[in-house]
């Protein structure tokens, strides 16, 4: 390791730096949808290996052309091919090109070009599931599921690649470069909602499984997913919906420029989304859960050719919560599946995101510099143990994080050629500093009785990375990244002075990985890479922890190939060691380690064509993990998934129906680590239908066809109530939607 990072360090600095003079004949481009850019296109020269792919800003180039007529084929899911004859000229050549949006045709698709094969698949997703919420937004990275066990105002609980990811400490997530995972939070290290954002917003999703990724840091593990949404609207429209328990949804998107211009006479767009949702859910104390969302977002490129981003959000939800309920309540019949212990659980959060991006490319070379800023309230209910620890008032508490969230990120990446072969460097530089009070308070009925925690936060992550992508000949690339993270942690406890400090740590996070593109129709690929997750604060500056910082090993080996025209394929083996999987348990107010642990698994996804309608899709995702410093009848952690698969078929047209019937399966799962309780799996159907008209749809979607009885949320809670004199330990649950039947419509202006 640490004669690996220097030489990987050399590496990356100096061939971003070291240019070599090339030939003059230079290709310069755009690829634009609607005056909007269009990133991930790919745009191969006809009868050759040469490929490249638009960055963010919808441009590409190509170098050391000869001079005479060449054929570009752009190529991108859901837009139609198109092919560009041209004449290349001595010296710098230009073209601008525009795609039109098309029907989704797997056959078209080519493998060759893609670095990350998930995203190949969330593409296809994207265009194929439907959305109508932001769990289902999460849904969309393959092989992960999500349960909600607080009302519908908290964030889901994640399981993905063998891991109870909690609510977000080895998942990271980002909306357009702003990270949505709280560090150092008051219900749990990188807890992360993102009930801000809206679907019907969402252009794209970037997927990365496992620590492969040299752009993303902190948290990002078990994978990452980054959302990017709309640059332009091509419709206005406003969709109503209503469904069962009361549950009504109001949305609105307006385009407010209208070929009109704000800073320059170039392309530029401006549009506006706002959503309200309210429903009383399906349980027997009501939830009166309502949340209102807004964004806006303007792009647009300069008089000087740089390219401008802004966007501003903001939401504001709250709600009443039924809470865990244990099995033994249900299986006697005090109370029903839907019943209640403490009705009085609940919560308020909000957060308002400001976000503004800066683009300039010249001749090989392009700069993006990023600031944003998130001002995030939380504030949370929960009765877990009922009356355990405190026999008189219960043990109801109360969590409060009142934060700011600043942050800069700068990316220059430059291509070139080395020794005859394409280099794409990158170098990123970022900080983001996060300012909190946070709050544990014992209460009763959402009254206060007293305080167990009250602090401020201050912590600053500062990172540098270098990643090198080299062309070694036209169907192997090798990519090498270095990654520094620094962090300095800053906890000022106002009630325990012992329990403040300061604390800094860092660590380097080097990765590889190789693909071979055989041809456009297989493609194989293997990674390998460190990566880490950080621990809340208040326990680093204390010294409680052996692993402030805990790494991450990752191995993976798979490939991506069609083996007919219609169908893609997707297999991934897999390995991920944990150092230490040591986190701050918000609920109660403790650290908990679990120590090293092992992962090992197989992700299989499937994307078959059936015909130019129809489309059938599955993925199949097998873990096995342990942990490794335990005995081997006590080394099951504690409920990460073994077995999932999620899988359907949608009926895909431009104007009619349009349809898709869908299921999820998670396997049972150890509870705690002997496997004495289990937590019980689930099979589940959902079905959406629409019918399309020009400037109408009418749908209706049900979940949980069949009306299935399942836990969504389970764990082994010790816990004891009023009546019981000694605490039992067994699964605590809440319980999954039965059927819900959903009507909506969508008027396009």
């Amino acid at each position: 390791m640490k004669k690996i990072l220097p030489a990987l360090l050399f590496f990356s600095f100096i061939s971003l730096f070291n240019r070599i003079s090339a030939q003059n004949n230079t290709l310069k481009g755009s690829v634009v949808e609607q005056n909007s850019p269009v990133q991930s296109v790919n745009i191969q020269i006809v009868n050759t290996n040469r490929i490249e792919r638009s960055d963010s800003m919808g441009r590409f180039g190509f170098n050391n052309l000869p001079m005479g007529p060449i054929e570009l084929k752009f190529a991108r899911l859901g837009y139609q091919d198109k092919i560009v004859k041209l004449t290349v000229r001595s010296g710098i050549n230009y073209i601008n090109v525009e795609l039109l949006a098309d029907a989704i045709e797997i056959k078209g698709i080519s493998i060759t070009g893609n670095k990350q094969p998930n995203n190949m698949i969330s593409q296809i997703d994207m265009q194929l599931r439907p959305l109508s919420s932001s769990q289902d937004l999460l849904r969309m990275v393959p092989g992960l599921f999500i349960a909600q066990h607080a009302g519908g105002g908290k964030a889901e609980q994640i399981f993905l690649r063998g891991f109870d990811v909690d609510h977000g400490t080895d998942f990271a997530i980002y909306v357009d470069g702003i990270p949505v995972n709280m560090t150092s939070h008051a219900h749990g290290q990188g807890y992360a909602d993102l009930h801000f954002l809206i679907p019907e917003t969402v252009k794209e999703l970037e997927v990365n499984k496992g620590p492969h990724a040299t752009n993303y840091g902190d948290l990002a593990t078990a994978g990452s997913g980054e959302f990017r949404t709309l640059n332009n609207l091509n419709k206005n429209l406003v969709k109503f919906e209503l469904g069962m328990f009361d549950s009504k949804r109001v949305l609105a998107m307006f385009n407010l420029l209208n070929n009109k211009h704000l800073f320059s006479k170039q392309n530029e767009n401006l549009y506006v989304a706002g959503e309200y949702k309210y429903t009383n859910s399906y349980f027997q104390s009501k939830q009166h859960f309502n949340r209102f969302n807004i964004f806006t977002k303007y792009t647009g490129k300069l008089n000087n050719g740089d390219f401008l981003t802004l966007s501003l959000s903001t939401f504001q939800s709250q709600w009443d919560a039924s809470g865990q309920i244990p099995d033994r309540k249900v299986n006697d019949a005090t109370i029903s599946r839907f019943g209640s212990i403490d009705p009085t659980e609940g919560g308020k959060t909000g957060r308002t995101n400001f976000n503004i991006i800066h683009e300039r490319k010249w001749k090989q070379t392009s700069l993006k510099n990023q600031f944003f800023y998130s001002r995030y309230d939380f504030n949370l209910y929960s009765n877990f143990t009922f009356y355990l620890h405190d026999s008189i008032n219960g043990d109801q508490i109360q969590q409060v994080d009142h934060r700011n969230v600043l942050g800069y990120n700068s990316t220059l990446i430059n291509t070139k050629t080395l020794f005859e072969r394409t280099l794409t460097s990158i170098i990123g530089v970022g900080v983001r500093y996060d300012n909190s009070e946070i709050q544990l308070n014992k209460t009763v009925k959402r009254e206060l009785l007293s305080q167990k925690v009250f602090g401020k936060l201050n912590q600053i992550n500062t990172w540098l990375y270098a990643d090198e992508t080299l062309q070694l000949n036209s169907k192997l690339k090798l990519n090498l990244g270095t990654r520094f993270d620094v962090y300095n942690f800053d906890f000022k406890d106002y009630l325990v002075d012992s329990a403040s400090g300061i604390a800094v740590k860092a660590i380097a996070s080097p990765k590889v990985n190789l693909t071979y593109s055989a041809n456009k129709s297989f493609q194989l690929f293997a990674k390998s890479g460190f990566g880490f997750h950080s621990n809340d604060a208040r326990a680093v500056v204390v010294g409680k922890l052996e692993n402030t910082l805990a790494r991450a090993f990752g191995n993976e080996l798979g490939t991506t190939f069609k083996p007919f025209k219609k169908l893609l394929v997707n297999i991934a083996f897999w390995s991920l060691d944990l150092q230490s999987e040591l986190v701050y348990v918000g609920d109660e107010g403790i650290v908990e380690a679990t120590g090293r642990t092992r992962r090992i698994g197989i992700d299989i996804g499937l994307r078959y064509q059936l015909n130019k309608h129809l489309f059938f899709d599955v993925d199949i995702n097998r873990n096995n993990g342990w942990l490794r410093d335990e005995p081997k009848d006590a080394r099951n952690i504690p409920l990460a998934p073994t077995f999932t698969s999620i899988g359907g078929i949608t009926y895909k047209n431009k104007t009619g129906f349009n349809g898709s019937f869908r299921y999820r399966y998670m396997g049972d799962r150890a509870a705690i680590e002997d496997n004495s309780i289990v937590a019980k799996g689930y099979f589940l159907t959902d079905a959406v239908l629409n019918y399309s008209f020009k400037k109408l749809q009418l749908g209706v979607s049900v979940e949980n066809l069949f009306n299935t009885k399942w836990k969504e949320a389970q764990f082994a809670t010790e816990s004891r109530l009023k009546d019981e004199s000694a605490p039992i330990n067994e699964i605590h649950f809440t319980p999954g939607t039965p059927l819900f039947v959903k009507l909506n419509f969508t008027f396009f202006l």
